[in-house]
């Protein structure tokens, strides 16, 4: 037998004097480290915190390098590729190598949804990419920015430019103007002044949760993200499961064509926060979670000095509220993909069951409410369910609040009755432009398609337009006219699914680019398309590649000419 000893193997080779004096894999370096440690501060090294803390870089940087990267995932003590995978996930975050150059100080993001590119978008993203400096400046084509009324716009650096023009963003880069403007605002004080919190305070001195839920089911408040769930039935499902419970404002308000909860947050955001807390009492939320989308940096500032004045004011605890920060991915406006992108994860969709009502963020019961709805919570708790349930139009009860823009006079948010029709809705916005003819309407954002003039005679409300193989959605009315081409919109709208599908399944990802590319024959395949149609909406897991055949169905039903 041969001797152990004399055996050979890896384990015997003579010392090459080379020995690895590191482990495998790319190290941190003390620079990169202490600039994370610098940046992170005194706040908690949470997991659930990774997208703020990629934040923090970005805003800091200009863009996350390997180096910090790899000295983020140290400090959290999570693997590296982790924290890349989620960077490399949303668009907000410019993700460099060692090898490659950083973007420019400074990015122009230019909106190319709908609205915007009836305004001219394309033409003014082609005249900014070819007048400016591309060592020094950055431009993008970018989705909604929830500016729908002022279109064209445009993000320089953190600051909207509402109406653009390549004079507007000169003007404000000379002038170093890259920040966001906070519009006025009615503040804490303003609004307790008139009797803001009065009813909170009395629900948490004794009040029952049930009465109010009562109350919200009364006035026929519906879930007005675009699900339109009956608001109130929501609480009980929650408060069914024991132990901890949270709560998570869906203000990731990325359906094009939507600026409501915008305006409302600018203008009134202690009503949507009294209602966020009512909502909170009643389910004995321990945590109240708001996900606002990036697009939205003013909103964040007035939400960020607000939520401390109502720690200051003892109304809540130190933490309750926690304000996070979306990063520019539509799919998080999917609940569970919200919930997702909390947790600092990838924002890819749940499969259900369970609901987000039973095991939601860190896997307890969560309730999920849009920030409109609690809008509308506290204006019912404080006014009564008649202030909804009390109007009445074609048989239709409540109000609701429609975001309108593309052909009209006076784009902007209008409270009318549920009821309205398009042609009410058109009237309230100041009618059309002077030389457009009314041709086709958004009923609900991309989602919902397009239907053309002829139809103007459906309230535009919930479970009104199914049977029209469409819905309302979130309420974002985009108007077009005889200028317009119906087939250029539907492209515009599979276009930005394909952008946004977040490629978790196949019929959404592949659907949407394959579809794409049919809508841009001079002719269609039009059975080839519906074939598609049918395998997207049947075997898509989430609402965006069920949804996404509607501009596709309609288009060839109503506009057939055209294609």
């Amino acid at each position: 037998m041969v001797p152990l000893d004399d055996s050979k193997g890896v384990w015997k080779k003579k010392g090459t004097g080379k020995s690895r004096r590191m482990p495998k894999g790319r190290q941190v370096t003390d620079a990169a480290l202490a600039d994370i440690q610098a940046l992170l501060g005194d706040r908690p090294r949470r997991r659930d915190l990774l997208i703020e803390f990629l934040h923090l870089i970005q805003d800091a940087c200009g863009h996350l390098s390997a180096a910090h990267i790899c000295a983020l995932a140290e400090e959290l003590r999570i693997g590296q590729a982790e924290v890349y995978e989620v960077a490399t996930f949303y668009a907000h975050f410019d993700v460099v190598a060692e090898d490659e150059t950083p973007p420019p100080a400074l990015t122009i993001r230019v909106c190319d949804s709908l609205s915007c590119e009836l305004a001219g978008s394309e033409q003014l993203r082609h005249a900014l990419e070819s007048g400016m400096d591309a060592s020094q400046v950055r431009v993008l084509r970018a989705p909604c920015m929830g500016r729908c009324d002022t279109a064209p716009t445009l993000e320089l650096g953190h600051k909207h430019i509402d109406h653009a023009t390549v004079e507007k963003v000169e003007a404000a880069i000379a002038a170093g103007d890259t920040h966001a403007h906070v519009p006025d605002f009615e503040n804490l004080d303003a609004y307790q002044a008139d009797g803001g919190y009065e009813e909170l305070t009395k629900l948490r001195n004794g009040g029952d949760w049930e009465a109010v839920q009562d109350q919200i089911l009364a006035s026929g408040l519906r879930g007005l993200g675009g699900a339109g769930f009956p608001s109130g039935k929501k609480w009980g499902f929650v408060r069914a499961n024991e132990g901890t419970r949270y709560l998570a404002v869906n203000g990731d308000e990325g359906e094009p064509g939507t600026f409501k909860d915008r305006y409302y947050l600018e203008r009134r955001p202690h009503l949507f926060l009294e209602g966020m807390l009512i909502a909170a009492w009643a389910v004995e939320a321990e945590t109240c979670f708001i996900y606002l989308r990036d697009e939205y940096p003013a909103v964040r500032e007035i939400l960020t000095r607000e939520i401390a004045a109502l720690e200051a004011a003892g109304l809540v605890a130190p933490g309750y509220i926690d304000l996070r920060r979306g990063a520019g991915a539509y799919i998080c406006g999917e609940e569970s993909a919200m919930i997702e992108s909390i947790e600092g994860k990838r924002g890819l969709p749940r499969h259900r069951p369970p609901f987000v009502a039973q095991v939601g963020i860190f896997n307890r019961p969560t309730l999920v409410h849009n920030v409109e709805t609690l809008y509308w919570v506290a204006r019912v708790v404080r006014e009564g369910p008649e202030t909804m349930s009390a109007t009445e139009l074609n048989g239709r009860k409540g109000l609701r609040s429609y975001s309108v823009s593309g052909r009209v006079k006076a784009p902007g948010v209008y409270e009318l009755p549920a009821g309205s029709t398009i042609l009410d809705i058109i009237d309230a916005a100041g009618g059309m432009l002077e030389g457009h003819t009314f041709k086709a309407y958004q009923p609900g954002g991309p989602s919902s398609g397009l239907l053309p003039a002829s139809i103007a005679d459906v309230p535009l409300d919930f479970d009104t337009l199914q049977p029209l193989g469409t819905f309302i959605g979130s309420a974002a009315v985009v108007v077009l006219s005889d200028h317009d081409s119906a087939r250029d919109a539907a492209l515009n709208m599979l276009k930005f699914f394909e952008d946004e599908s977040c490629g978790q399944c196949t019929p959404c990802r592949a659907g949407c680019e394959k579809a794409v590319k049919l809508m841009q024959a001079d002719n269609w395949d039009q059975p080839l398309l519906e074939d598609l149609c049918q395998v997207m909406g049947d075997a898509s897991i989430c609402g965006l590649g069920q949804a996404a055949p509607n501009p596709i169905r309609l288009v060839m039903k109503h506009f057939g000419e055209e294609i």
